[in-house]
């Protein structure tokens, strides 16, 4: 009967890990993608390693190691494997528990410093119509209905064709209203729930894994199978 559950739990954690290793790898292809097409450094540059196309790099790359050091570990019973996995686990939890309260105890520092970061950024950009910072704020204006990182007055007498609604050739042009700030903000406010509840599902799994793993090590120990530490 015991070896009938160590068999039924390690499959099911060689599963699940391969199920993990496949997200991973997609993740981390996404992050490739936006890397290539999504070019957003220049609009924050002090926060230029904070992209969402470097954190899904940097996300893709931890998921698939860890989940193929689980999955290997649960399908050649090896403990220090097992051990490892744990630990990992239990360590990337804290990472998000802890980052997950300085962002809601620093809220303010924060929003200031990415304002401050929109603003070199859109300094950067003034006057050049044709350099790669020029293209993203572009892109972010039209994809955010923005303009500037107040409003349109940020841009001076150098308006972009992206803060405006129609033709900016036409005598009284039509500019959005809204500033790239507060439209990033307000982004950040709809996902908020979505954003929530994906890690909490996310701390679920790495408990459930941790139980898996730390079962399976136990199993392993008493019934003497397996390589050992």
């Amino acid at each position: 009967m015991a070896q009938n559950c160590l068999k039924c739990l390690k499959y099911t954690m060689c599963f699940t890990n391969f199920l993990c290793f496949m997200c991973g790898v997609g993740v981390l292809i996404c992050g490739v993608y936006m890397t290539v097409n999504f070019r957003m450094a220049a609009l924050t540059p002090t926060l230029a390693s904070f992209t969402i196309s470097n954190m899904l790099l940097v996300s893709g790359i931890v998921i698939t190691c860890v989940s193929f050091l689980g999955f290997l570990g649960a399908l050649k019973e090896n403990r220090c494997l097992l051990l490892t996995f744990f630990l990992l686990l239990f360590f990337l939890m804290l990472v998000e528990l802890t980052a997950a309260c300085l962002l809601l105890m620093y809220e303010g520092e924060i929003s200031k410093m990415v304002n401050d970061d929109l603003n070199k950024g859109l300094k950067l950009a003034k006057g050049k119509s044709q350099n790669a910072t020029m293209s993203e704020w572009d892109v972010v204006q039209m994809q955010f209905d923005c303009c500037g990182v107040q409003n349109r007055s940020d841009w001076g007498d150098n308006v972009p064709d992206s803060c405006c609604l129609g033709k900016c050739g036409s005598p009284k042009p039509d500019y959005r209203k809204k500033g790239c700030l507060e439209a990033l903000k307000n982004s950040f406010e709809d996902h908020f729930l979505t954003t929530g509840i994906s890690v909490i599902v996310l701390c679920i799994i790495e408990v459930m894994g941790m139980c898996f793993a730390m079962t399976l090590f136990c199993h392993i120990s008493r019934s003497g199978l397996g390589y050992k530490l």
